[in-house]
């Protein structure tokens, strides 16, 4: 976990508010996708300089 990711607490309060697609639960990948996005509202880096990690 990096430093401003979002901790296991905030997580169990953000991932029930989340859609839920139709073919099933939500990929394993969201919350690594949810931590960049915050990460580039925090920077204000463009989207092109978002690292691939």
């Amino acid at each position: 976990m990096a430093r401003f990711d979002v901790t296991d607490a905030e997580w169990a309060l953000i991932e029930p508010h989340l859609p839920v697609a139709a073919t099933g639960p939500l990929p394993r990948r969201v919350r690594d996708q949810f931590n960049g996005i915050l990460w580039r509202f925090r920077t204000g880096s463009g989207w092109r300089d978002v690292p691939d990690r």
